[in-house]
């Protein structure tokens, strides 16, 4: 079985479970009728919170700047700030938000850019990847087309964009992204 059904059917019934477990009888009995009418029951779901160990970095000006450009580029897509958060996290894994070249020997493949895209893989153009607008963009557009990315865990929502060989690693960064969006989202 896919790993992110798996891990998505396992959050479901740990949900049930623990809703279960830790509402006691007063969930049991929240549907009853009072005076001869149901009553409603409400749900409000959090923001996922981030998981494990969580990393940080200081960041220079340049750093900073495509944090800004990140966040430009997903106001500009029309799209909410946990798609930032998702998005600098994601490059906080992938170049540390540096905007990298092509480095030789150390290049993962083809990979450039804020987000390490592949031109081989039809991310675009070594000119259109280096650009944080488009590389962002592009990253946004798979992004939109991950069903629930909206309430998933931002690793998974990162690691069916990116297909990395570690998915995982994208975890350790949510709150940093998280801070950083909170800071820049609205200046």
């Amino acid at each position: 079985m896919n790993t992110i059904i798996r891990k998505s059917m396992l959050s479901v019934a740990g949900l049930a479970f623990a809703g279960g477990v830790f509402a006691g009888p007063i969930a049991a009995h929240a549907n009853a009728p009072v005076d001869g009418k149901a009553a409603a029951v409400a749900v409000q779901t959090a923001k996922p919170s981030p998981q494990g160990e969580q990393s940080h970095i200081d960041l220079n000006d340049e750093q900073t700047a495509n944090v800004k450009a990140i966040i430009a580029a997903t106001k500009k897509a029309g799209l909410p700030e946990r798609a930032a958060v998702i998005s600098i996290a994601t490059s906080l894994q992938e170049s540390k938000l540096e905007n990298l070249g092509h480095l030789g020997d150390m290049n993962d493949h083809d990979s450039l850019g804020l987000f390490q895209q592949r031109p081989s893989s039809g991310w675009g153009t070594p000119e259109q990847i280096t650009d944080p607008a488009y590389s962002t963009t592009a990253f946004l557009k798979g992004l939109k087309q991950v069903d629930g990315w909206q309430d998933m865990p931002l690793t998974d929502a990162a690691q069916t964009v990116q297909v990395s060989a570690y998915p995982d690693a994208y975890a350790q960064w949510e709150q940093q992204a998280t801070d950083l969006v909170a800071q820049y989202w609205n200046s």
